[in-house]
């Protein structure tokens, strides 16, 4: 049997919610305490979706005994029904007991060493406040005072007290933050880590920081990662949504960048003396990070938020003096999707550096689009999700 991709995640997003549903009962029945001020995760261990993602032999074991598991309490159901009916039928409930338990019994139990993995009491949470500009300028303020010193001006590990700690810290520049869930990224930011093995402390506790520090400290590395990545690979493995900021719009006056969801937008960084911007196109509302020259007075949005250029230069892995010059296309869920350097004339396919793993093929039907036409079509075909540690998000 081999399952899709799509079949994968939809397992993988039932999963997640209902251990978010478990977490949130337990809470709820007083069994659980409140921690960063969301319900704790109340056992040792949780559902190892990463490992569901790339063991194929090891979810389709788990996707067969969840299917054997729901045969098994329907025909419970049925026999409980029977039975309280009192019809003829009962007869039958020995018989649907005995397919019942062979259900579980010759269900192919996947290895509870790769079911399970280690948790902490913050595993499930997520961040309370948005990927925002403002988030990522804070938490670039905190991370140079507190942690550049052990991991680097550059998140690579290597800073001028790395050497005096117990073990080396990990390069932050890459993949890492995103094969950890979020809430187990700021359990091991607040309270540090230690050797498996011999015990000893391989990074200090932040006790010094609110909860709202160590979140801004994450959103402004997952920025800084996303912009190293692009640096080395030329695409984002993967997809980094738009910073969140105030627009002020023409239509609808000062409003959140995240309430054009449904709509594609085109950001513009304009370069200093730059005056001709995109005509208004109804493809696509077009944002324009501050105003240059006359430009304002006629673009759809303007993004006044001082935190945003320097937001985007991360993400985008240049300094806040390269980016005016730059534009971009988000696409209608918020992710962004499209790059055009200073100084490129025309947008094509070429120009889509975040897609999935498996893009869709091109429509047969007539010969393919061209340009940016058939950089949209490309882009709504093509939908992102985000995964962390194996679980969409």
């Amino acid at each position: 049997m081999i399952l899709s991709t799509e079949f994968v995640g939809g397992v993988l997003e039932a999963l997640y919610a209902a251990q978010i549903a478990l977490r949130d009962a337990w809470h709820g029945l007083g069994l659980s305490a409140t921690v960063a001020d969301q319900p704790a995760w109340p056992f040792a261990q949780r559902l190892a979706a990463e490992r569901l993602l790339l063991e194929p032999g090891h979810a389709r074991r788990v996707v067969i005994t969840l299917a054997c598991i729901a045969g098994a309490l329907a025909l419970a159901l049925l026999a409980l029904l029977l039975a309280v009916l009192r019809r003829g039928r009962r007869r039958w409930i020995p018989g649907l007991a005995l397919v019942a338990g062979a259900l579980l019994v010759f269900a192919p139990w996947p290895s509870s060493a790769l079911l399970w993995a280690p948790a902490v009491p913050t595993s499930l949470h997520r961040a309370p406040q948005a990927f925002s500009a403002q988030s990522i300028a804070q938490g670039q303020a905190v991370f140079s005072r507190h942690c550049a010193q052990c991991h680097g001006a550059d998140a690579r590990g290597e800073g001028p007290l790395a050497s005096q700690l117990a073990q080396w810290p990990p390069n932050l520049a890459g993949g890492l933050l995103w094969k950890r869930l979020e809430g187990e990224l700021f359990w091991r930011v607040r309270h540090g880590m230690r050797d498996a093995r011999s015990g000893a402390q391989t990074m200090p506790g932040a006790s010094a920081l609110s909860d709202q520090e160590i979140w801004s400290s994450l959103d402004f590395l997952q920025a800084r990662a996303s912009g190293q990545m692009l640096r080395d690979m030329g695409a984002w493995e993967r997809p980094v949504r738009l910073p969140v900021s105030t627009l002020n719009c023409r239509h609808g006056g000062r409003r959140a960048s995240d309430s054009l969801r449904g709509q594609r937008l085109q950001l513009v960084l304009p370069a200093a003396g730059e005056a001709a911007l995109p005509q208004e196109d109804p493809r696509w509302v077009t944002v324009v990070l501050g105003a240059a020259g006359n430009a304002g007075d006629s673009a759809e949005c303007l993004a006044e938020d001082r935190a945003l250029l320097p937001a985007l230069a991360l993400v985008l892995g240049v300094t806040p003096q390269q980016a005016p010059g730059h534009r971009l296309f988000v696409d209608r869920d918020g992710w962004l999707r499209a790059r055009s350097v200073p100084g490129q004339a025309a947008w094509s396919q070429d120009d889509l550096i975040c897609r999935s793993e498996a893009a869709p093929a091109a429509a047969s039907d007539g010969p393919p689009a061209q340009g940016v036409d058939g950089l949209l079509r490309r882009m709504d075909a093509d939908r992102m999700r985000l995964v962390r540690a194996g679980y969409p998000h």
